[in-house]
């Protein structure tokens, strides 16, 4: 059975947080709020742990996983920034955006894109989020919570609790979070090029 751990959106509760990164350092599995619909997170490089949310989540080792960062610093140190990209991250981040850049060698080989060595990046806009990450003091590893037949992935710390409390370690409510994903923007190329639409606009990188 999961836990469940209530937290303030505006205000978390620091013991609570502090629980939650003991939780994933042990090779736990959450679901969490971010700034567009939950989703399921783990330990950057706890190989099990990663297995256990793709398992739950359906994927195969194909499908993309995005790195959730504190800030534009701990971007940089896992993939290669110029300073076009890197005025474009200042002024989108954080939030609902995951932007696909080159990774560096400090991204473990199998969270990378195997044929373009590239990784999916974002800093959240969501407090609970950013004060996990603070307490952990590294990236965390995820993918938006969408379960294997659904039409739409969930925002509702009930459904997920209910759904998945056999499956993975801790559900974090933090409110209904909304019912898109964030908006993915590749900036490998010479030019910005829009992957998917979500909640953030892609105007902000001129598309």
């Amino acid at each position: 059975m999961s836990q469940f751990f209530q937290i303030h959106p505006e205000n978390p509760q620091k013991r609570l947080i502090a629980q939650a990164a003991q939780i994933i350092r042990s090779g736990g599995v959450v679901a969490l709020p971010t700034d567009s619909a939950y989703a399921l997170v783990c330990q950057l490089d706890d190989k099990a742990a990663v297995e256990k949310l793709r398992r739950v989540r359906g994927i195969d080792d194909k499908h993309h996983l995005t790195m959730l960062c504190r800030d534009l610093s701990e971007i940089a140190q896992y993939a290669r920034v110029d300073n076009v990209q890197y005025r474009l991250l200042k002024a989108t981040m954080p939030g609902p955006y995951t932007v696909i850049l080159e990774a560096t060698r400090e991204v473990p080989r199998r969270l990378s894109h195997p044929s373009r060595k590239t990784i999916g990046l974002r800093v959240p806009e969501n407090l609970i989020t950013l004060a996990l990450l603070e307490e952990l003091g590294e990236p965390l590893i995820g993918t938006t919570l969408q379960l294997p037949g659904d039409e739409h992935m969930l925002s509702d710390p009930d459904e997920v609790r209910e759904r998945l409390e056999k499956q993975i370690d801790l559900v974090i409510d933090g409110g209904a979070g909304t019912l898109e994903p964030t908006t993915i923007i590749d900036l490998t190329g010479s030019e910005p090029e829009l992957v998917r639409q979500g909640r953030g606009d892609p105007a902000a990188f001129g598309l």
